[in-house]
């Protein structure tokens, strides 16, 4: 029997294993931990969209319906100008009445036939709009220039709806009298350029006032 202070202490053998598995731990953690940083996802970076450029405006519908109104005219052999308030299509007196008469000329049927196939072609609103020279006129009918274009506006619009078919809904009158002369009233010429009535196609883009024709 060995005395006590030549024996090994209790568990004095397996120190050395301790240790190793502290080493192989600490290893195995920092193999663990460049694993883990060569697998880290970099981080995405928000990037300000690029400033998307402004999309190309539209066609005016309103107006484009005006442009195609107004070749379709010419083709008829019409010449109507596209003005602000909307394409202006001037019929003379000497074409549509007798000299102070509301009554529509048979000649003059053709031409507005032609017109109201355009008119029926479109979804715009249309104005009926009588002028008159300077020149006083008083009969049994008309007191003024004032009512005889009235009558004469009134007319047109019977006559497109009635034989021609385009909507009532979309037709309206209006009478300016003498006040808004397209030419001149000292001569001859510029007094028959003022006997018309005017279809207006209105450019539907515009606000509706009633000051403006």
């Amino acid at each position: 029997m060995k005395p006590k202070y030549l024996e090994s202490p209790p568990n004095q053998r397996d120190r050395w294993m301790v240790s190793y598995v502290d080493v192989l731990t600490i290893l195995l953690i920092f193999f663990m931990v460049g694993a883990a940083r060569s697998l880290e996802v970099p981080p995405v970076r928000a990037v300000a969209p690029a400033p998307s450029s402004p999309a190309p405006p539209e066609p005016d519908r309103g107006r484009a319906n005006l442009v195609r109104a107004q070749e379709l005219l010419r083709r008829r052999g019409l010449e109507p100008k596209l003005e602000a308030r909307g394409l202006v299509i001037s019929m003379p007196q000497v074409v549509l009445f007798s000299s102070g008469d509301d009554s529509v000329s048979p000649r003059a049927l053709p031409t507005i036939a032609r017109i109201a196939d355009v008119l029926r072609d479109i979804p715009n609103r249309v104005r009926l709009i009588g002028h008159a020279d300077t020149v006083p006129i008083h009969n049994r009918r008309f007191g003024n220039n004032w009512e005889l274009s009235m009558a004469r506006s009134r007319k047109i619009l019977a006559l497109l709806a009635g034989r021609y078919a385009v909507p009532e809904s979309r037709l309206s009158v209006a009478s300016y009298g003498p006040y808004r002369p397209a030419a001149p009233n000292d001569t001859s010429d510029g007094r028959a350029s003022n006997r018309r009535v005017e279809i207006v196609i209105l450019d539907e883009t515009q606000p509706e006032n009633p000051q403006v024709e």
